[in-house]
């Protein structure tokens, strides 16, 4: 099947085998996060190029790895970062809805390809986009037109164009997610009868990885997909199938060009309007593999859709909120403990990973870190939550009322908690004395619901950290969030404030004054 680059003679002999020294050009973005890792899993010596290098301060793997300023659009600072290096992996492209993308991409490759060159590099490797024939929307003309920049240099070069990639924190999967799980009616383009070929951020990643084991692969251009070949019409509904809602509505209209359907997702959905409009635009063109030599030079057992949307779906319902409490020094659930290319990641931009609507109140105390801790155990049961009973009481009969629990449980014991215990509608879920306490609410509701509370000493008193957390399903559990949003301005400030007063009590000092 062929062999491995050989390694540099400098490569320090550390039992990992024969690995080679890697430069990834664009380590703080979505793949570059998700491959450096994956390369040094492999033996790889790995140098991250990134225009802020600041920005992979943090990163577990930090560490293990050499770091470089690179901007594209300087080419010493390229030659410099890529010397010594066997291989370099271009992962950058500018889809930011900014103008002249197509003119800075040019650009950018030309610098690449001649300053790899330069350096004495022997592969370049580059991800591209999928497409075929001369109607390409500008995004894939341009992400075809870098790779064959790129080949014109001396420097072999591996392109491999991909279909639809889907992982949570992708583009492409943070679109389809929100669309479906907003809109069960939707109006659409017709794009959606466009057919595409999804594939998983894994199998991508080990694509991206196993070219460097086979030398055949240099010099050549690869289509990958996953085994699925579907509509994106089919693809909203195997998503909403698999999210577990109901069947989406879905009507294909001739009067949405690109240019409207990328301003009503920037509305939809969090994804910004300048980056939805290259998407939209790409979803025209049909994205399907037709020259299997992927296959057959890297055989692999890829993922099938359905498969590949749980697993996104999965580590983003989870992670998205375990993240959280792991920062809080909760004990995970069992889900969250999990890893893995489809896990969200600290590069993941701000509006990737799943929605958590949240009410977050900071109060502090002269009431020392035990007593703000026994206030909030007391919580629920005959004590209330301090303030507006009336609603929490005509909240618990609403919930009787739809076959909820209601607040009739009440609690074991007034201030005792254990973790698995009832109070009211809620159940505790986390408990660490004296730092953290954690319900998850057992009402019926259109999402999944938390309260949380971290207690956090502060000088010679403490600080208390009041999160309601609310993660919904569909449109209803946004809708549901959104009409409680008054009660809860009302609601949260005066529980916190008054948990913190309860502390000052229970400490046996004048409260104050919060």
């Amino acid at each position: 099947m062929g062999r491995r680059l050989d390694a540099v003679a400098s490569m320090p002999d550390d039992g990992e085998g024969d690995g080679v020294r890697v430069l990834v050009i664009g380590a703080t973005g979505y793949i570059g996060g998700r491959l450096v890792p994956e390369l040094l899993e492999r033996g790889h010596e790995v140098r991250c190029g990134a225009r802020t290098p600041a920005k992979l301060d943090g990163r577990p793997w930090r560490d293990r790895v050499e770091i470089a300023r690179v901007d594209v659009a300087e080419p010493d600072e390229i030659r410099a970062a890529a010397e010594g290096c066997d291989a370099v992996y271009l992962l950058v492209h500018s889809m930011d809805g900014a103008g002249s993308f197509e003119q800075r991409d040019r650009e950018a490759a030309t610098n690449v390809r001649d300053a790899v060159a330069d350096a004495g590099v022997r592969r370049l490797v580059y991800l591209g986009g999928l497409g075929h024939g001369t109607g390409l929307s500008p995004h894939l003309r341009s992400r075809q037109e870098v790779g064959r920049i790129l080949a014109e240099g001396p420097v072999p070069v591996t392109e491999l164009r991909a279909a639809i990639i889907i992982g949570s924190g992708s583009a492409s999967f943070e679109m389809l997610r929100h669309l479906v799980e907003v809109l069960p009616v939707m109006t659409t383009p017709r794009w959606v009868e466009t057919r595409c070929q999804p594939i998983a951020v894994r199998d991508v990643l080990a694509l991206l990885t196993e070219v460097l084991d086979v030398e055949e692969t240099a010099g050549r251009v690869l289509e990958i997909g996953g085994p699925d070949v579907l509509t994106y019409r089919e693809l909203m509904q195997t998503y909403a199938e698999v999210a577990g809602l109901r069947r989406r509505v879905i009507l294909p209209v001739p009067v949405l060009t690109p240019s409207l359907s990328s301003l009503w997702i920037g509305l939809v959905t969090p994804l910004p309007t300048g980056l939805a409009r290259p998407l939209v635009e790409s979803l025209v063109n049909e994205v399907v593999v037709r020259d299997d030599t992927a296959q057959r030079l890297l055989p692999r057992q890829l993922l099938p859709i359905r498969e590949v949307l749980r697993l996104a779906l999965e580590r983003v319902q989870d992670l998205e909120v375990a993240t959280t409490w792991a920062g809080a020094g909760g004990t995970p659930s069992r889900s969250a403990v999990r890893h893995g290319p489809e896990a969200p990641q600290p590069e993941d931009p701000d509006w990737s990973g799943g929605t958590v609507m949240t009410d977050e109140r900071r109060v502090r105390t002269t009431a020392p870190p035990a007593a703000v801790f026994q206030a909030v155990s007391g919580i629920g049961g005959h004590r209330g939550y301090h303030g507006f009973r009336w609603m929490w009481e005509t909240r618990g009969v609403l919930d009787k009322v739809v076959g909820g629990v209601g607040l009739r449980r009440g609690r074991r014991h007034p201030v005792e908690l254990a973790i698995g215990e009832p109070v009211d509608f809620w159940r505790v879920e986390a408990l660490l004395p004296d730092r953290l306490l954690r319900l998850r609410a057992e009402m019926k509701v259109p999402g999944t619901a938390w309260l949380e509370f971290r207690v956090e000493p502060d000088g010679t008193g403490a600080c208390l950290d009041q999160l309601a957390r609310f993660h919904p399903r569909g449109l209803f559990g946004r809708l549901y969030w959104w009409v409680l949003t008054p009660f809860h301005a009302l609601i949260f400030p005066r529980m916190a404030r008054r948990l913190a007063a309860e502390a000052e009590r229970i400490a046996g000092e004048p409260a104050s004054g919060r």
